[in-house]
């Protein structure tokens, strides 16, 4: 069975759509940092792809590379799908609340309507294909309604394309898939990688940023695409057992205490 390499790309979105670059804006993660990748935690990752042969010297298998997409900052994707949906229900009860405590919209002074009003948040609409982004209130880091422009919670990034050396040179074979997990809508983008050809093999994430704009009295989420690069390092050294160190097999158990 192929080797799962997982990749978790954190985007600093609001810098990132500020100076309109994904440089010094990304900080990349992967799971193989005990076999030698270099550079986890800043923008530099070459992720380690061991293994073109077993132990014994035969042929291993490609590898698989998975890649996570995150805002920095914002609500974290894995929270459950309705969980924006639910703030807004629960916004909408207490203001609703509060109105009828007020005695209803005649009996409410126009200060306290308009203190309402802002509670209740704005509503920003999507533009263009942007997967993902269905018209919804705009929420803080929090969980919380909000109608400043400068507090919201960003939209998780979407990886749209990989390209680059890694791809031209046929190393890796990059892919979006579908999937039962709906924490990025049922969609990711993974790639199987040959083992065979050992050397370092840039490639290029291509990014699909969501940038709230005002547009005729009404919010928008506009997509802003960019890019930003990682390598790969396949090496010739074998695949093996993270837990022992030695080839892949089964974990050794403990002695059974004799019985008596």
């Amino acid at each position: 069975m192929a080797q799962q390499h997982g990749i978790i790309v954190l985007f600093d979105v609001e810098n990132a759509l500020r100076t309109r670059s994904l440089d010094g804006n990304t900080y990349w993660f992967d799971n193989m940092k005990l076999f030698g990748s270099e550079g986890v935690g800043t923008e530099q990752l070459v992720t380690i792809v061991p293994g073109t042969h077993y132990l014994d010297g035969s042929q291993a298998t490609e590898q698989v590379l998975n890649w996570l997409p995150e805002a920095l900052g914002a609500i974290p994707s894995t929270v459950p799908r309705n969980y924006l949906a639910e703030q807004e229900r629960a916004d909408d009860r207490r203001t609703l609340a509060e109105l009828a405590a007020l005695g209803g919209e005649d009996g409410a002074s126009g200060t306290e309507l308009k203190r309402l009003q802002k509670q209740v948040g704005q509503r920003a609409r999507k533009s263009g294909s942007g997967r993902g982004l269905t018209e919804a209130k705009l929420l803080d880091v929090t969980g919380k309604t909000t109608g400043s422009p400068g507090a919201y919670n960003y939209p998780s990034p979407v990886i749209t394309d990989i390209t680059g050396p890694a791809v031209t040179e046929k190393i890796m074979y990059p892919a979006q898939y579908g999937s039962p997990d709906m924490v990025y809508d049922g969609w990711y983008w993974a790639a199987t990688v040959d083992t065979s050809r050992p050397g370092v093999y840039p490639y290029i994430l291509h990014i699909q940023l969501h940038e709230l704009v005002a547009h005729n009295d009404e919010l928008v989420w506009e997509s802003v695409e960019m890019t930003c690069e990682s390598s790969l390092k396949v090496i010739t050294d074998p695949k093996r057992n993270g837990f022992t160190g030695n080839g892949l097999g089964v974990l050794p158990l403990p002695p059974v205490p004799a019985a008596g």
